[in-house]
């Protein structure tokens, strides 16, 4: 593939030299191995449209609606590629909720004394459980086991039961909708399995009710899953304040022992680093002839580390995002790979046999062929696991050193991370209304929730994100970034006081101000109900604003997998002008397109803008900011 199609970043492109020299099976070979006629684009017509279904025996099926041509069993094109983007949905809000439920689980066994963790936000444990209606009035611990056996009663409130937690945290005016839409979310566990049990052959072929079903699960999935999750970290691990955090590849100093957490989960990647930070430990280190013990932040599991916790010299900093995977296990720095629940590939155990990396999986979701070697998470035992790792670490340091001649000289650069609602209110001097002045005034002209995953389709790794991101600062919007396109703009450079000279006028005169950047690093994909909560607080400053009314935008520039299709249901739902690229599969639906990128806006008032184009993607957003500002008189 050419340069410009494998990466923004100078620091990838030069390993994926190195992974070609050596012969590796890589991600940007394989992707144009897909494509078709040459096109590393290009896919079957019917795949590629969301019209075709193999869930039955009598498929695979295609469909074309303009012939009217449907599945054996009649499903229109519609109602097939609903039908699956309904069944990605289930899957992104399943893994979602895995990760909250071991949160909890967690936040339990802490509460409790059983783990190397400390409640470490007490004041926002009794906020958030006074938000729920959750008795505040023991000690800590009572308060957070409350809390747990509440938010656990409602993840499994039975059909028919509305979620308390959507009744206590969302915005009345999004209640009612909801509501009057029939949308209104139960127990996320009854959700997902009567979505699941929807998408059954010959059980619900109707678009529209399966498009309801996808927003109402996302409700429950932002509200119950991602706002319980992420909340319940901060109790644990600290809120997150800004701070400077070293990114890009050249964290990884090959004298250094170097254990790398990765996934979603940042239980036993903040374990490893209280354990780290023990003397002990770095003397083992040295004793095999390193310089020292890092652990350093890769991927979502990374993000949730990074944005909490300060930099030093055993928690060194942050790789990227997980296109960067093979890059990262490719430098030959790498001692340990401690895979959690979510983004670690396949091909990984290969890379681990060449660049003598030890694979070692730490949730029973993740299996790789070839590794039989594994520790599971257990909360309880977080601290021994911890040491276990280490030192398996530690014993592979000489054989790395020896066998892998390591790539030097890799770009590092620093980032401000760590902006959470809580400290973007602190920055603002304690109140949002110099945030609201600055949007009424027209010195910035509104706000975009960057949730981006990455992806290789028609562009080159995190280039569309960090180009669309540039456009928006650039016309004086405020960009919150959240997921693997938070690393993208870590990585890329936007996430620094120098990203200032990107942006327009008035929102560089309030970078300057507040002596923030432009684009502000907001947290991990599971922080999208973080930035919804936001809006909320946004929308009561301004006199219970309806969501669909502010000058606010979501965009997913390069979204990838299951748990992308649920934040744009949500989103959807919300009330927020969603842009997504790329395109959907579901363009083969007719009526569905319709559903989603017109007709929305007079059902719940979002509505999903799917242009591919940088240029005309951004001017689509402003329009939409421009017209609710009129509309707000502002």
């Amino acid at each position: 593939m050419e340069k410009d199609r494998i990466s923004y970043h100078d620091s990838v492109y030069r390993v994926y030299n190195r992974i070609k020299e050596n012969g590796m099976n890589n991600v940007w070979d394989r992707y144009e191995a897909q494509g078709m006629g040459g096109d590393p684009d290009r896919r079957c017509p019917f795949c590629q449209k969301g019209v075709r279904c193999d869930l039955c025996s009598n498929g695979p099926c295609r469909a074309d609606a303009s012939k009217d041509k449907r599945g054996v069993c009649g499903i229109t094109a519609d109602g097939m590629a609903m039908r699956m983007m309904l069944l990605r949905n289930v899957m992104g809000a399943s893994t979602y909720q895995y990760h909250t439920e071991q949160t909890i689980k967690t936040l339990r066994t802490t509460a409790q004394g059983k783990t190397p963790f400390e409640i470490k936000e007490p004041e926002k444990l009794k906020t958030f459980a006074g938000r729920l209606g959750v008795d505040t009035s023991g000690s800590i611990g009572d308060i957070a086991i409350n809390l747990c056996d509440f938010v656990e009663s409602d993840f499994n409130c039975e059909y028919g039961k509305p979620s308390r937690i959507v009744e206590k945290l969302a915005p009345k005016e999004r209640q009612d909708t909801w509501n009057k839409l029939g949308i209104y979310p139960d127990g996320i566990h009854s959700e997902m399995m009567r979505a699941t049990s929807s998408c059954l052959t010959n059980v619900d072929g109707n678009y529209e009710s399966l498009a309801f079903k996808a927003m109402k699960l996302g409700l429950a999935m932002a509200y119950q899953s991602q706002i319980v999750n992420e909340y319940c970290q901060d109790i644990m691990y600290g809120v997150p304040k800004p701070h400077n955090m070293r990114v890009d590849l050249g964290v990884l100093d090959p004298d250094y022992v170097n254990v790398l957490p990765n996934g979603h989960e940042p239980f036993l990647g903040f374990a490893l680093v209280q354990q780290a930070r023990k003397p002990e430990w770095q003397d083992r280190a040295k004793e095999v002839g390193a310089k020292g013990l890092r652990v350093i932040a890769n991927i979502e599991t990374g993000q949730e580390m990074i944005q909490r916790w300060d930099m030093d010299d055993v928690f060194y900093g942050y790789t990227g995002n997980w296109i960067m995977q093979e890059a990262v296990l490719a430098t030959g720095c790498v001692d340990l790979f401690a895979a959690d629940m979510n983004c670690s590939m396949p091909i990984d155990p290969q890379y681990a046999e060449k660049y003598n990396v030890r694979l070692v999986p730490v949730s029973d979701l993740i299996s790789f062929e070839g590794i039989d070697e594994r520790i599971n998470y257990i909360p309880e035992e977080a601290e021994k696991q911890a040491d276990q790792l280490l030192q398996m670490a530690v014993d592979n340091f000489k054989t790395r050193r020896e066998n892998v001649k390591p790539l030097t000289g890799l770009p590092m650069k620093e980032a401000i991370v760590g902006f959470s609602t809580e400290s973007i209110v602190d920055a603002l001097g304690g109140s949002v209304e110099p945030l609201l002045d600055a949007i009424k005034d027209g010195t910035i002209r509104g706000v975009a929730g960057l949730v981006s995953c990455t992806t290789l389709r028609d562009y080159g790794h995190d280039t569309h994100s960090i180009d669309v991101a540039k456009e928006l600062i650039k016309n004086d919007v405020l960009v919150l970034s959240m997921g693997c396109g938070n690393g993208a703009m870590q990585v890329g450079g936007l996430c620094s006081t120098d990203a200032q000279k990107f942006a327009g006028p008035g929102l560089k005169k309030l970078c300057e101000k507040l002596n923030i950047p432009p684009v502000l690093s907001y947290g991990t994909c599971t922080d999208t109900g973080r930035l919804g909560d936001l809006l909320s607080i946004i929308s009561g400053a301004l006199g219970d604003v309806a969501m669909s009314d502010l000058p606010v935008v979501a965009t997913a520039p390069e979204y990838m997998e299951q748990k992308a299709t649920i934040d744009a249901m949500y989103a959807v739902a919300l009330g927020l002008y969603t842009h997504v690229n790329p395109v959907p599969t579901i363009t083969g639906a007719p009526r569905l397109v319709k559903l989603l990128t017109e007709d929305s806006k007079n059902i719940t008032g979002g509505v999903v803008n799917v242009e591919t184009d940088t240029t005309k993607a951004v001017n689509l957003m402003l329009e939409h900011i421009e017209n609710n500002r009129k509309k707000l008189g502002i």
